[in-house]
């Protein structure tokens, strides 16, 4: 099935770098750098649906990338380094900070080689709950529940539902269906729980799909030591902090630093919002991470960093690297700028 809106973004994306229209507004839209936004990074193929394609890229991609920013002139910084960019206007030349979230196991033994073979700083946003399995990366439970299901039932409050996976068209209904009923229909305190339900109702070992999938504690501890890598964190649960009362949100953050700092033996000084939308951070987010003493935390909304940026440290912007537009010209279109205003009703400097 063809996605339109993905369409029309790839064909907007191939006429600006070909007709070399983003070079040209780079040196007026390019602002002073960007923080680029990966997940997983892995050669292994994809999932037959496609789901979270967007999750992923390949480290032979990754690569590429690295490569050519650096050929562009770009210096690969670390995020402390890119918060000190943003506070020293006049600072010449454009630097990229690489950004992880969720703690994927292949950020260390696929990701991190492509990183040391290019001297390339990252960060990656750990959400304990994730590390220590209490919570379930739900999205990918759904995708593959779906796909391994042809049928099953689930008992909601309205009633029993049937859930058709018997062919793609249904599959797609199907997951899409979940995954609203999970997010929205679903509080967000409740939402591991139903997930549980869910996996219940289809005869689905949630433990056994997810083991291995993320980082264990004693690799965050050595990633923790290594001179390229910065631990940041990502609430405890991986909530959607909008979704939850003021002092909710102020635990999932603040308990955040304190696990990790238990583990790793320092608190992490910069943080990634789950999710990171309009439907997910606003100002009082923002406000609680800088009360938390964060130096920076980051956002899912599309933009290159500006100078104006240095106001808004606990609301920044970031690229993201999507597993379904692995073309390096397309991200470097993207580093140009002339996207950012066109994601963000014209804005030049999205913040909240």
């Amino acid at each position: 099935m063809i996605d339109a809106q993905e369409a029309l973004r790839k064909a907007f994306l191939n006429v600006a770098g070909m007709s070399g229209l983003a070079p040209l507004a780079k040196p007026f839209l390019g602002g002073v750098g960007a923080i680029l936004m990966l997940h997983s990074v892995t050669a292994a193929p994809p999932r037959p649906s496609g789901a979270n394609q967007h999750l992923t890229i390949t480290p032979r991609f990754l690569d590429q990338l690295l490569e050519t920013m650096k050929r562009s002139g770009y210096a690969l910084v670390s995020m402390d380094e890119a918060i000190e960019g943003l506070k020293s206007p006049g600072a010449s030349g454009h630097f990229a900070a690489i950004t992880l979230d969720d703690g994927f196991r292949d950020n260390l033994t696929e990701a991190l080689p492509v990183f040391e073979a290019h001297a390339a700083p990252f960060c990656i946003y750990i959400a304990p709950a994730l590390i220590d399995g209490s919570v379930s990366l739900w999205w990918e439970v759904l995708e593959e529940i779906v796909a391994s299901r042809d049928l099953f039932y689930l008992t909601t409050p309205e009633g029993r539902v049937q859930i058709d996976c018997s062919r793609p068209a249904k599959r797609a209904e199907s997951l899409k269906r979940l995954q609203e009923y999970l997010t929205i229909d679903v509080k967000e305190t409740d939402q591991q729980r139903v997930l549980g339900d869910i996996a219940a109702q289809a005869a689905f070992d949630i433990k056994s799909f997810g083991r291995g999938r993320l980082l264990g504690w004693d690799e965050i501890r050595f990633l923790a030591t290594h001179p390229l890598a910065t631990i940041g964190a990502h609430t405890v649960s991986h909530a959607n902090l909008a979704r939850l009362t003021e002092d909710q949100a102020r635990r999932e953050i603040r308990e955040a630093a304190r696990i990790i700092k238990t583990e790793i033996g320092f608190s992490p000084t910069h943080m990634a919002y789950p999710y990171g939308g309009a439907g997910a951070v606003g100002k009082r987010e923002a406000a609680l991470a800088k009360e938390a003493g964060f130096a920076s935390a980051v956002t899912t909304r599309h933009g290159v960093l500006r100078a104006g940026h240095a106001e808004h440290l606990t609301a920044l912007p970031r690229i993201s690297i999507n597993g379904r537009y692995q073309r390096v010209n397309h991200v470097m279109t993207m580093l140009s700028g002339i996207t950012t205003p066109l994601a963000n009703s014209g804005k030049l400097t999205p913040t909240l």
